[in-house]
């Protein structure tokens, strides 16, 4: 039987400027080239929001919330092309609480429940505590959405305040980080029913870490994320096959966790 993974963490794009590849002046696959390759290394599904490459604040603030619904537009439209294989991802911004809340909604009405991964650095914020952005989560809350973000460890308490303040989301940390980011990330989790770890970016490749992370956490918090393409999906899918955990958690962490959050994200 063929193994489901869902990968719950990429940056899909069509265009060099969505194109996050560190070496993207040497190395460059189309959507089409980049969804074969995906699939070539078992993946079966993607997930994930549209960032644009070298942009810088002052440009795109002269757009305002026009910039950021542009991306997440561009999510709804690659995600068209994917033809099934991609759950878009989409954007909102503590400057434009109001712009933020109607575009909710009118993701809700698309059927899209999944915003992020937020990557504030990019978008010229960074504070998980700011009100407004508060604001934003009790209607995003209201839908029972999904909420994918970047963390900082430098930000903890902001990240476990966001958390505690809204019991009725879900929250999907991006990136475990070195050893000490990562106990941080196990032990916030362990105290909050509605906080999950992605395996996106630096700490994976550290043999140990995944076993590690079920023994302290259990398998049914952890989805399977690489930061495609940031990252070579290949090894991610090869970390987890080799790590020391059982079959039901691979599938757990392959596929099982993301259906789930998924699915209770759309039946409300």
């Amino acid at each position: 039987m063929m193994r489901e993974i869902i990968d719950f963490h990429t940056h899909p794009y069509e265009t060099m400027g969505e194109y996050s590849c560190m070496y993207r002046d040497s190395f460059y696959l189309n959507r089409e080239e980049a969804e074969a390759e995906l699939k070539a290394v078992g993946i079966t599904h993607i997930c994930g929001s549209v960032i644009e490459v070298g942009v810088k604040k002052e440009d795109w603030e002269k757009e305002g919330f026009a910039y950021i619904q542009k991306l997440n537009n561009r999510a709804l439209e690659i995600a068209e092309h994917f033809n099934g294989y991609c759950t878009p991802g989409f954007h909102v911004h503590p400057d434009y609480v109001r712009e933020s809340c109607d575009e909710i909604e009118r993701m809700h009405k698309k059927g899209v429940q999944l915003i992020g991964e937020l990557v504030p650095y990019m978008h010229g914020w960074k504070d998980y505590s700011n009100r407004n952005f508060a604001e934003i989560l009790d209607v995003a809350e209201q839908y029972h959405m999904i909420i994918s973000y970047h963390t900082v460890e430098e930000e903890a308490e902001q990240m476990a305040q966001m958390i505690a303040e809204h019991k009725n989301l879900i929250f999907v940390a991006a990136h475990p980080g070195q050893r000490v980011g990562y106990e941080k990330h196990i032990e916030r989790i362990s105290r909050y029913e509605n906080a999950y770890l992605d395996l996106s970016g630096t700490g994976l490749f550290r043999y140990g870490m995944l076993c590690h992370g079920v023994k302290k956490l259990g398998s049914e918090r952890i989805l399977f994320g690489t930061d495609f393409p940031i990252t070579n999906p290949g090894m991610y899918v090869q970390a987890v096959l080799y790590e020391h955990i059982t079959d039901k958690d691979r599938e757990n962490i392959f596929s099982k966790n993301a259906k789930r959050l998924l699915n209770r994200a759309n039946t409300i």
